[in-house]
């Protein structure tokens, strides 16, 4: 049965893997790909930030029925049909038209809340208390490799361009599209979780939508959760930073040399070295030790990563990075793109910290109400992003770095109190099972 279920979660991870090397890739180029767009079609007035900014606002509304569309369809048709979505919004690109961009991010945002909350869903139902953080970190190392392929392959497209041109930007995109295609095939392969004989199939017993709704609102306003909702928010708006904003600024960066386009690409990499790292350590290899000693540490080690992160990057980089290209400098002079791609690889391995832990928190200690677990975290997340994107397009990044230390800090110690609650009130069963 847990092998069965194993392979489950590797398929997961690899369907995954596979869509978000697409959707990943395109949102980390999506600002510059538009900028160039604007260039060659002056009559395209779409904003890469905005478009950003309408898949987490309607990402984070459509959480409060997907419970409801769960408790109908399940998680596997749920996680199928949003993967569709994801195909659907990329091709808008080989037509640039606001109405078409902005209207495919709405789409897209519903379908995000499909195939997430049904991720968390699925992930759960594969999983016990002594296999939810290795299959957590199993997860996210697979989910993350997509940082490493979808932006090699822009590094070495977009190699001596200052302007990326149409034919350019339709080769990343039919690549990017087929293997999206492949993602959404594997995921609507995947097969009911094994249980055992006298177990049902679901973990929780089916509910009607009504209920699934009610009974998220309720786990939404308990203390414990609404506690681990300031950790989430972090992890939006850190999301919404190294995804979106980081890339772009270091692109705009003219002072980095005559390669900043090309760095864009490259950062996606390394930031996908740490999030792999991550996950490989703090999910695989350090199940045993969270188990002993519990998740705080983790977040810990993560809060402190990205703190120097933000940090290196004031000094690095200007302050009106994210508007455009800009031949301003901070504090290093010239930016050094050594450190800007160090600070990538913290990003991702500090955001594999919180991750990895918020999955085991949510699949672990709320294992009975999965979905309305993973559509709240999913809300709260999606909400700080959206927010993250309006103001990325007013405020400049000194500011925007100050905002994300303060939630960091807040975000790391408002978890840490959960897990602390956690752990005086585990089973004796499941201390049993650390020793």
């Amino acid at each position: 049965m847990v092998e069965k279920n194993f392979v489950n979660v590797f398929i997961l991870g690899g369907g995954f893997m596979l869509i978000f090397t697409s959707f990943q890739t395109l949102g980390n180029i999506e600002q510059t790909i538009i900028d160039s767009i604007k260039k060659d079609l002056p009559s395209f007035t779409g904003d890469g930030y905005t478009s950003l900014a309408i898949i987490y606002a309607a990402l984070s509304l459509s959480n409060w029925v997907t419970p409801s569309v769960l408790s109908a369809i399940g998680p596997r048709l749920a996680m199928t049909i949003g993967a569709i979505t994801y195909c659907l919004f990329m091709a808008s690109f080989f037509l640039p038209h606001v109405a078409l961009l902005y209207g495919c991010s709405v789409v897209l945002g519903a379908g995000a809340a499909l195939i997430w909350t049904g991720q968390g869903m699925y992930l759960s139902q594969c999983s016990n208390s002594q296999t939810i953080s290795r299959n957590s970190g199993v997860f996210w190392a697979m989910l993350q490799l997509s940082m490493f392929f979808g932006n090699l392959l822009v590094f070495f497209t977009f190699q001596g361009k200052t302007h990326i041109d149409e034919r350019t930007r339709n080769v990343v995109f039919s690549v990017l599209i087929a293997v999206a295609i492949i993602g959404l095939v594997m995921l609507a392969c995947l097969r009911h979780p094994a249980t055992d004989r006298d177990a049902p199939v679901e973990v929780t017993s089916p509910v009607r939508p009504k209920e699934a709704f009610l009974n998220a609102v309720r786990l939404f306003r308990t203390k414990r959760m609404l506690l681990l909702c300031i950790t989430f928010v972090y992890t939006g708006l850190s999301l919404s930073f190294f995804s979106g904003v980081y890339g772009s600024s270091i692109g705009f960066t003219n002072a980095i040399g005559t390669s900043a386009k090309q760095f864009v690409g490259l950062n996606g990499v390394f930031i996908g070295v740490g999030e792999v790292l991550g996950g490989v350590a703090f999910g695989l290899l350090g199940t045993k030790l969270t188990a002993r000693y519990g998740r705080d540490p983790v977040v810990i080690v993560g809060g402190v990563l990205h703190l120097a992160s933000y940090f290196l990057i004031y000094l690095n980089l200007p302050n009106a990075a994210p508007f455009g290209n800009t031949d301003a400098v901070s504090y290093i002079q010239p930016p050094s793109a050594v450190a800007a791609m160090a600070c990538s690889f913290l990003l991702g391995l500090g955001d594999a910290c919180f991750n990895t832990q918020c999955y085991s928190m949510l699949g672990g200690v709320f294992k009975n109400e999965p979905a309305e677990a993973f559509s709240i975290f999913k809300f709260t997340q999606s909400v700080a992003a959206a927010a993250s994107f309006v103001y990325s397009s007013y405020c400049g990044l000194h500011a925007q770095l100050i905002i994300l230390v303060v939630l960091g800090i807040l975000g790391t110690i408002s978890f840490c109190l959960v897990e602390f609650a956690v752990k005086k009130e585990r089973p004796a069963l499941e201390r049993d099972y650390e020793k």
